[in-house]
């Protein structure tokens, strides 16, 4: 291995590193030809998210991503964005930001190292194999650098791993956790056979919502690679207009962003959507990982009792036992989730602050915060659906 020093540059656009040396450190277990463990990383899913608009001007994320290089190897990449507002980002920070704008700072802009608009846990300091301790210190010194040089307030790293999580609160960066609903697949050959192993109860509710739901006088289509064709994403873009209109305001996503996804992600995808009288009436777009299927977005065109638990939750379900996945990512929030499988499994963030007393403020109340999310998720865990022998 190198010993020449580490060298950090930043880039305002993924167009100016080749996707294949972005994706030697994202995803380095699909150079074997298979899928990536976390599709959302990849350079075709963040360089879609840039070139569709749903990034950049505008839109308060700016591209400043951090390329580490020994000597004229790239050993390590992280998409960072500078942002003026917290939108699209589901670890909530807006009272933090009022709390430091009442005081008179100015909170934004300040630093993201995410996935824009995923609430998905995966790997956020991406080292290529062997320079994981190295790759990840240079992009966490990278990133304060950069806030610090600009004079930001803030450095905000969401969806992070457990294992990074704990390496970095070592070099003094505070950790924060939260809560998600994800299915495990223990196994399962069928969806008969995970409800077996449900209380008698829950397990009658569920054969209820699924016969409701099957009851809307159509057909359900799981689609994936060349089976997606444009006509689904027209369909789509309206179901996922409304559903953003009605939850958050302003879609995050342009439609570009859909041609883009039929261009270079439709292998990575699997729609699952309703058809009715030669009319798709309601989809579920989720995203196939290596190991996990990973529910995004919904949206429907008429409204069917049950429906949006098929396609979300149990169609995925099933779809995730028919590809051998081990477990389904819903996405954020929904306690609904809990009477269907879905368990609550701890998610982290990692944060560096550059003001010292805000800094205290923050971790002082972010001891109490995991102290209440542990327990809430041990509450949750005792709620479940499962039979109470298992």
């Amino acid at each position: 291995m190198s010993n020449a020093p580490v060298e950090i540059s930043i880039i305002g656009s993924l167009s100016l590193i080749a996707g294949a040396e972005w994706d030697a450190c994202a995803c380095p277990e699909a150079t074997d030809g298979g899928r990536p463990a976390d599709p959302f990383t990849t350079h075709r899913f963040l360089g879609a998210l840039e070139d569709s608009g749903s990034l950049g001007p505008g839109t308060g994320w700016s591209p400043c991503h951090l390329i580490a290089r020994q000597g004229k190897e790239v050993i390590a990449v992280a998409p960072l964005y500078a942002k003026t507002h917290s939108q699209g980002e589901y670890v909530f920070d807006h009272a933090w930001a009022h709390a430091y704008e009442q005081a008179g700072g100015a909170y934004y802009p300040k630093l993201q190292l995410a996935v824009p608009f995923t609430p998905v846990t995966g790997r956020r300091f991406l080292a290529a194999p062997g320079h994981e301790a190295t790759g990840m210190a240079a992009l966490m010194q990278g990133a304060a650098h950069l806030a610090g040089e600009h004079g930001l307030s803030s450095v905000h790293v969401t969806f992070c791993t457990g294992a990074e999580a704990a390496a970095a609160t070592g070099l003094g960066w505070l950790h924060r956790t939260g809560q998600q609903f994800h299915w495990q697949n223990d196994g399962y050959a069928c969806f008969d056979a995970y409800l077996a192993a449900l209380s008698s109860r829950k397990r009658k509710n569920i054969r209820k919502e699924r016969q409701a739901a099957q009851a809307f006088g159509g057909t359900i289509h799981r689609l994936t690679g060349d089976r997606i064709r444009p006509e689904h994403w027209r369909a789509f873009w309206h179901f996922y207009q409304d559903t953003g209109a009605r939850k958050w305001g302003h879609p995050y996503l342009t439609r570009a962003f859909f041609d883009l996804a039929q261009e270079r992600l439709r292998d990575d995808i699997l729609l699952i959507m309703a058809e009715r009288g030669g009319r798709w009436v309601a989809g579920a777009m989720n995203l196939i990982g290596r190991d996990a299927l990973y529910g995004r977005y919904w949206g429907c065109a008429e409204h069917h009792p049950c429906l949006h638990f098929e396609l979300c939750y149990y169609q995925a379900m099933e779809a995730a036992m028919a590809m051998g996945l081990s477990r389904v990512e819903a996405g954020a929030q929904g306690g609904h989730k809990l009477a269907r499988g879905y368990m609550p499994v701890t998610t982290h963030s990692l944060h560096w602050i550059a003001d010292p007393g805000f800094r205290r403020a923050a971790e002082a109340y972010l001891q109490a915060e995991r102290r209440a999310v542990d327990d809430e998720i041990g509450m949750l865990n005792a709620l479940g659906p499962f039979r109470s022998e298992q």
